[in-house]
């Protein structure tokens, strides 16, 4: 999308693509209620707006939008020329450019709830609750996890599509030859989440995948085959993850004139991948191949009784938000000018004219049927888990459950 007329709205069937949001984002305690007007296109640009308005009983009200169930791409480059919203030496602002699992939708629980961030088919204890068997085991999942969780490794309510669901239960499919069905979820790629650091008042982005279930202690396999850097001074995130998510993350500090208050030029951000157990995920900053995670990074962990975890085999969708949240880092409130808006120029996917795979309902990784069989969970936006608020069932798992 080039965004080049301007004056488009992205209000519910504004638009054959995307979608603005109307929600609170509480997953990640955002301070700022989403708003379809805070989102449009002007100036040639898409305009994604975050201001200091009292809205819905928030102090902000920001943008999120999302290409969700109307166009997906597996496998490729998505790609986007963006000047980043405030300036680069002053911090708190959450800018993101991201992708997830068509089966999952971003600010509804209830779909997420047991689906993200996995991406997983293996028939073993990581598709359980806490990826702890019913006895407790491995004792690997239970310390060096998470320090604020008493070092358990996961608080996830296990893979609920996953390859150890029973046959008749309710699963979106597709079966392998042996009858058995393939794992399913809602995994999540990031092109960017940008951030200032509050200490040397530098800007970076954090270029990651999110991942379940966990490598023991949040620990992959990042050797020098696996972990590749393309360019000088990238950090690996100090932060590896926790209960809710493992994280593989590099820091890359961005041109320093491309926000929009700081110079206002555009610089372009992306990740290209190839699906599977050998696949890689490549990131790019600043039209730059910036590092590069190949699938054995994240292959099977003895450690806590795990196999591989493939580079997302799922039909993913795009994400482009701009919000304010604690959980992202220090705020400047001081500092911060209000609105800032973050401009993005294009937005583009790009497939091997032999691997082109468009579209949110594949038949290798159908999501339609099982969707619209669930469509309350996608659309209503109150029903946060998929038990307790949309009184549904978690499908039998054959590993606790008497079934074949």
């Amino acid at each position: 999308d080039e965004f080049n007329v301007d004056g488009r709205t992205f209000y519910p069937g504004d638009d054959p693509y995307w979608e603005a949001l109307d929600i609170h984002y509480w997953g990640t305690n955002n301070l700022e209620w989403y708003s379809p007007d805070m989102v449009n296109t002007g100036n040639g640009y898409l305009n994604i707006t975050l201001d200091r308005t009292p809205w819905r009983g928030l102090e902000y009200k920001g943008g999120l939008m999302t290409s969700w169930n109307k166009f997906c791409f597996t496998g490729g480059y998505f790609v986007a020329n963006v000047s980043l919203p405030g300036r680069s030496d002053v911090y708190g602002l959450w800018p993101a450019v991201w992708a997830m699992g068509n089966l999952g939708r971003a600010g509804y629980g209830a779909s997420l709830d047991g689906m993200w961030p996995y991406t997983y088919d293996t028939c073993d204890v990581g598709t359980l609750p806490n990826q702890t068997r019913p006895d407790g085991t491995p004792i690997n999942a239970t310390i060096n996890g998470d320090p604020g969780k008493e070092g358990v490794l996961s608080y996830l309510p296990g893979q609920r599509l996953s390859a150890c669901t029973c046959s008749g239960e309710s699963h979106p499919g597709p079966k392998r030859p042996d009858g058995t069905f393939v794992g399913r979820a809602a995994p999540e790629i990031d092109v960017i989440e940008a951030q200032v650091d509050a200490g040397t008042r530098i800007g970076h982005v954090s270029m990651s995948g999110q991942w379940a279930p966990y490598n023991y202690g949040y620990e992959w396999f990042n050797t020098s085959d696996n972990f590749i850097t393309h360019q000088p001074g990238l950090k690996l995130n100090t932060y590896v993850g926790g209960a809710y998510q493992q994280t593989t993350s590099v820091l890359v500090d961005t041109d320093q004139r491309c926000y929009v208050e700081s110079g206002g030029c555009f610089s372009v951000y992306g990740f290209e991948y190839r699906r599977g157990y050998d696949g890689y995920i490549t990131w790019v900053s600043d039209d730059k191949p910036a590092w590069t995670l190949r699938g054995a990074g994240m292959g099977a962990d003895e450690r806590v009784e795990l196999g591989p975890r493939p580079v997302p085999m799922e039909p993913m969708y795009m994400i482009l938000n701009l919000g304010i949240s604690p959980n992202f880092g220090a705020i400047d409130f001081d500092n911060l000018v209000f609105p800032t808006t973050m401009l993005i120029d294009w937005v583009r996917v790009y497939q091997p004219r032999d691997a082109r795979n468009i579209g949110c309902d594949p038949p290798d990784y159908p999501t339609a049927e099982y969707i619209n069989t669930y469509i309350e969970a996608y659309t209503n936006a109150n029903l946060t888990t998929w038990v307790d608020d949309y009184k549904q069932v978690i499908p039998k798992n054959r590993l606790v459950d008497n079934c074949t």
